[in-house]
């Protein structure tokens, strides 16, 4: 027969019984206001606080009206390698700086967003992290006026005032388009997600139009499509755009780490020799130096831009002075060259 231990949890009651202080003194020690208290009874605080193995419940703060040390952070797909990417790195500056991460995914899903964003609200989070799969407005100034500061990943809202901190889209898109022409491709097809709702998508989309307009070289055409739900249809552009006559070498640039691998699924499939065809992705996926030759791709700096999320918030919940307009902080993306844009 086995037994179950159960673990008890020590209450600030417990803390202060121990260390000979009052409860408001243990509370204003783990509150942020240790100036009120003189060294011997923070050191004695500290000292009963270790011996009870006391942990402070951050959610039970936040209800109660102060600021909790839980930051929260709204991802639109948690399978996707960037917001897994940028995920670990948001986690590990809050770690170092004292938080602790909620992590909501929204599965693309407008209406769970809006919940998600209202459970955040009333756990008084510090923080909020958004890589918004919708346009939540109305739910993030709410947060905006309780005093939450809010930092926008990836994807920009118009009318919401925040912080924005991504790629730089533009200049990834021009990155890859002058690596494809210095590798010799004229015919450019660019595979990318509905960039509905997705500003990043609708802003890679656009430079490459602008891009193709200003190079009469190069010829070129989209295809936007769900990559889950329309794989056939994905699978027949390919064969209509490698199949085509015309001597003109062919490259595919696919718009996210998603649609590089759905790209390549169907490539092989079809037979398509990588490098006579181009493949360039934007995304570092780990698999991308084992696939044939190795596929060509733009690396996001996640590390970075996670980073960079956290320290806008902490900015932000600093103590009050002279207010700056939202930021906006874009990184550039690098070029990992492999073979699948090396045309023979």
């Amino acid at each position: 027969m086995s037994s179950l231990s159960v673990v008890s949890r020590s209450t600030i009651l417990e803390v202060a019984r121990d260390a000979g202080v009052s409860k408001t003194s243990v509370s204003r020690y783990l509150g942020g206001e240790r100036h009120r208290l003189s060294p011997a009874m923070q050191a004695r605080i500290a000292a009963a606080i270790q011996r009870l193995g006391y942990r402070p419940n951050q959610m039970a703060r936040g209800l109660k009206g102060g600021r909790s040390k839980l930051i929260g952070m709204l991802v639109a797909d948690i399978r996707n390698p960037f917001s897994v990417a940028v995920l670990h790195s948001v986690e590990q500056a809050c770690r170092t700086r004292g938080f602790s991460l909620l992590v909501c995914n929204t599965d693309n899903d407008t209406d769970q967003e809006r919940d998600h964003l209202a459970l955040l609200a009333s756990y008084r989070v510090a923080g909020v992290v958004i890589n918004a799969a919708g346009r939540p407005s109305a739910e993030l100034k709410a947060l905006a006026e309780q005093g939450t500061p809010i930092v926008l990943l990836d994807r920009s809202l118009s009318d919401v005032d925040a912080d924005v901190v991504g790629l730089d889209n533009a200049g990834a898109i021009d990155m890859a388009m002058d690596h494809l022409r210095e590798r010799g491709y004229r015919n450019l097809l660019y595979v990318s997600e509905p960039p509905e709702g997705a500003s990043s998508r609708q802003r890679r989309l656009e430079r490459f139009h602008q891009r193709l307009a200003q190079a009469p070289e190069l010829t070129g055409e989209t295809a936007c499509l769900a990559m889950q739900r329309d794989s056939d249809a994905l699978r027949q552009v390919l064969h209509g755009f490698v199949s085509r006559e015309g001597p003109a070498p062919r490259a595919i640039l696919c718009a996210n780490g998603n649609v590089t691998l759905q790209v390549a699924h169907a490539l092989n499939a079809l037979g398509v020799s990588l490098g006579e065809t181009g493949l360039l992705g934007i995304d570092e996926l780990d698999w991308c130096a084992l696939a044939g030759p190795g596929i060509t791709t733009l690396a996001q700096p996640t590390e970075a831009i996670g980073q960079a999320a956290v320290e806008s918030l902490m900015q932000r919940l600093a103590p009050p002075g002279r207010q700056v307009p939202p930021r906006r902080t874009e990184y550039a993306a690098r070029l990992i060259a492999r073979g699948s844009t090396r045309h023979p």
